[in-house]
């Protein structure tokens, strides 16, 4: 019999898959391992907390046999979620991860600020986009359908939740990103000095959008 992949919630038994996904796609959406060797880093700032923080919005591709090969996650109220990082999650993975002294110097470096400036996440030009997510797939499962049924899954909880609109950032590096995410109805919003990110936006209905 055929394994047919799915949609389904996160649960916490899939927590070492969604590790590894993060780390396989966290370097312009390929394999980040050299750039950092702690294989926790890239989880601690882009995985974890979002299903310890915010569960009811985190979604898993399955593969048909109970692995995750691919992931979606959010949060709700990108403001409350930064506040709830700084004081609920960043305590548990600060004395692993430290914060550098003065300016980084190393990929590792600035990950870590990022880590410990999650205040980064609240910009005024979001605000009309409260919501935002974070969505990786292991390579053999991409172009095939399954990133848009993540989305569909994500946007529908959102919507259902009361949450008008929904953001992500990405680097403007990863144009097979940037043009997946215009297929789904993403437009991008200006913000003054993004650096090398790019801020992308559209509303959680189904109405009137490709997703």
């Amino acid at each position: 019999m055929d394994l047919v992949p799915f949609v389904r919630r996160y649960r916490p038994s899939d927590r070492a898959a969604l590790a590894d996904i993060c780390v396989r796609t966290a370097h312009e959406g390929g394999d980040s391992t050299s750039l950092y060797p702690d294989p926790g880093l890239m989880p601690s700032l882009f995985a974890f907390p979002y299903v310890e923080l915010e569960p009811a919005f985190a979604f898993v591709l399955d593969d048909g046999t109970g692995q995750a090969v691919g992931y979606i996650l959010g949060a709700p109220d990108t403001p409350r979620f930064a506040e709830r990082f700084r004081a609920e999650w960043l305590p548990l993975v600060s004395e692993r991860y430290p914060e550098p002294e003065g300016e980084p110097t190393t990929p590792v470096e600035e990950m870590l600020v990022l880590l410990h400036r999650p205040e980064r996440m609240v910009l005024p030009e979001l605000t009309s986009f409260p919501a935002h997510l974070h969505i990786d797939l292991l390579p053999r499962w991409q172009r095939r359908g399954f990133g848009r049924a993540l989305m569909r899954a994500l946007l529908d909880a959102l919507e259902a939740a009361g949450v008008p609109a929904v953001h992500l950032c990405m680097v403007r590096a990863n144009t097979a990103a940037r043009a997946f995410y215009g297929r789904l109805g993403f437009r991008e919003i200006d913000v003054p000095d993004p650096g090398p990110v790019l801020y992308l936006g559209r509303p959680t209905a189904r109405a009137g959008s490709a997703a």
